[in-house]
């Protein structure tokens, strides 16, 4: 009884975590609409880091902000290439997104 409560546990709390990562509707159509997605996945090393790595490193909105639009290669040094400044990114929209990010930790 003990293990199938506990196998039941683990598997909630599995499915939990993996949920948490996936970005909500708002966030995704921006991560699309900014081209975000070729480079940063969930929670796997893609081009780019993964999203819930990103959040561990706990940059406020303004530092991602300012990251995203001059990106500084040595925060990240096992990913080359290095990720290419994106200066026309609205504000807004990287405020929501590191929002969403900062979830994740």
């Amino acid at each position: 009884m003990k293990l199938k409560f506990l196998a039941a546990a683990l598997l909630f709390s599995s499915a939990m975590y993996a949920q948490s990562a996936k970005a909500p509707e708002d966030i995704q159509a921006l991560l699309q609409k900014h081209n975000c997605v070729s480079c940063h996945k969930p929670e796997k090393k893609a081009i780019g880091p993964a999203w819930s790595e990103i959040a561990k490193k706990g940059y406020s909105a303004k530092q991602f902000t300012a990251l995203v639009y001059k990106p500084v290669p040595s925060n990240w040094p096992t990913y080359t290439p290095a990720m290419t400044a994106l200066p026309k990114v609205p504000k807004g929209d990287l405020s929501k997104i590191s929002g969403w990010v900062q979830t994740l930790k």
